[in-house]
């Protein structure tokens, strides 16, 4: 019989150090020996073999800004960015609920990019067979790994923002084949919600107190949308620091929050041109526009040979190499927002701004080829224009009319299109009904230790210990 592998809790996730001390060593093992082997689920965390977290504080003398702009990076995740601890999260939730199994069902991941990536990796490691649905513009090296990973792939119409018709293939999918098809959507799962809120804010918690990063507290925490996954850290991060801002980032090209706008752009991985289900918009403070081409260049400056160059001048050579590797474009996008969070509310000395770097630079080089070599003179541009005199302008803050704008834009994707009733809608108001999704944690550790005690025995042949 095909069992599906189930690997860590929500709580090993966060801790790693809680995970049998057997399985962590050989998973460690796998993540350079066969980063493809199962038991690489067990390197879905934010922290290192060693406990320590992926991190970097930008140097003031770089940001321009009195307050530290502290960013997680996500290059260390198995695949290569944190979207793999959402659909880890997802597929988890659906088999300990007994929803999905894999002798009846193919899995469907709708995404922009890096969910799908994810998607392909976790359900192949679980013993799943996928299908991944982007649209056609993303980035070469997304399908690529895709296909090594193991899944199928469909190219749908259109660039990052052109969501709906990802949503459409998934519904006609799901008519031809509807007792086969499984659509795991990140957009409306509070799986996603609930790997964020509680393994990505515990992180951040931990990480300023743990490094003792400034006032070790955080005054803000600024992230780019796509499914408004990551965003929920804010939940976590609010019931400890209740008054810390919480501020959604957006491209200028696509303003769907801040203008109830529309558009194409490429900060891959944000900005769907819709409110996503699983956004708790209630508990946002405000939301500020990117232009997709900053973000661009910005990662052009950080990852060129002549871009380095001259950041050498504003940081040590250490910290520019260090930071290389770890940046794509939605990171270098939730560096210019923190920028400019921080300077919207006149952050000080010793408060931080809290940040992340999805992916890295390797998902981008077919989009970085394309730009051309920078001189001297480009890189002074690029850094003066875009970090060193970045300024607060189109920043919309989270008054209560607009975060009912925000919350009422959800009625006409997901009510009119998705089959969502007004009822669970309205439930989104109250912050009790996102404290009830997170508090689920607790009962999915329970059930997923209760599966893997269950299937030992075939778990356990499969991931050969």
């Amino acid at each position: 019989m095909k069992i599906p592998v189930i690997g860590p809790t929500y709580e090993e996730m966060l801790h790693p150090w809680k995970i049998d001390p057997e399985v962590r060593k050989k998973a460690l093992e796998m993540k350079t020996k066969d980063p493809l082997h199962p038991l690489n689920l067990y390197n879905i965390t934010w922290r290192n073999g060693d406990d320590s977290y992926n991190y970097f504080v930008l140097p003031t003398s770089f940001t321009h800004t009195k307050a530290n702009i502290v960013v997680m990076f996500a290059k260390n995740f198995p695949s290569g960015s944190h979207k793999v601890g959402p659909t880890y999260s997802v597929l988890t939730e659906k088999t300990v609920d007994d929803e999905v199994n894999p002798l009846t069902h193919r899995l469907v991941w709708p995404s922009t990019g890096n969910y799908g990536v994810g998607g392909a990796f976790v359900s192949s490691r679980m013993n799943y067979n996928s299908l991944a649905i982007l649209p056609e513009e993303m980035s070469q090296e997304r399908f690529d790994l895709i296909h090594e990973y193991g899944s199928d792939v469909i190219a749908t119409p259109g660039c990052e923002s052109n969501v709906k018709e990802i949503y459409d293939k998934t519904h006609e999918l799901r008519k031809e084949d509807p007792e086969h098809i499984r659509i795991l959507n990140q957009f409306d799962s509070f799986a996603n919600y609930r790997f964020h809120e509680y393994v990505t804010g515990n992180t951040m918690l931990e990480l300023v107190k743990d490094e003792k990063i400034g006032n070790m507290e955080i005054a803000a925490v600024h992230l780019t949308v796509g499914s408004a996954g990551t965003i929920a850290c804010g939940d976590c991060i609010k019931k400890v620091f209740p008054h810390a801002k919480i501020i959604a980032g957006e491209p200028v090209q696509c303003p769907t929050l801040s203008l109830n706008g529309y558009g194409g752009h490429d900060i891959q991985g944000i900005g769907d041109k819709h409110v996503t289900w699983i956004h708790n918009v209630m508990n946002t403070d405000g939301v500020v526009l990117i232009d997709d081409m900053d973000s661009k260049w910005l990662l052009k400056l950080f990852t060129s040979e002549e871009g380095k160059a001259y950041l050498k001048q504003h940081m040590d050579e250490d910290t520019v190499e260090f930071i290389s590797d770890k940046l794509g474009i939605s990171g270098c996008a939730n560096i210019i927002g923190a920028i400019k969070t921080a300077k919207y509310y006149n952050l000080q000395e010793g408060e931080n701004v809290l940040t992340v770097a999805t992916d890295s630079i390797d998902r981008y080089h077919s989009v970085m080829n394309a730009f051309p070599t920078l001189t001297p003179e480009d890189c002074q541009s690029i850094y003066q224009r875009i970090v060193y005199y970045q300024d607060h302008s189109l920043m919309y803050e989270g008054d209560r009319d607009n975060k009912l704008r925000w919350h009422n834009l959800k009625y006409y994707t997901w009510v009119e299109q998705q089959g969502k009733t007004v009822e669970a809608l309205d439930a989104m108001k109250s912050q009790d009904f996102w404290n009830e999704q997170a508090n689920l944690v607790e009962t999915y550790n329970k059930k997923i230790v209760a599966y893997r005690e269950k299937h030992k025995a075939e778990i356990n042949a499969v991931l050969e210990i």
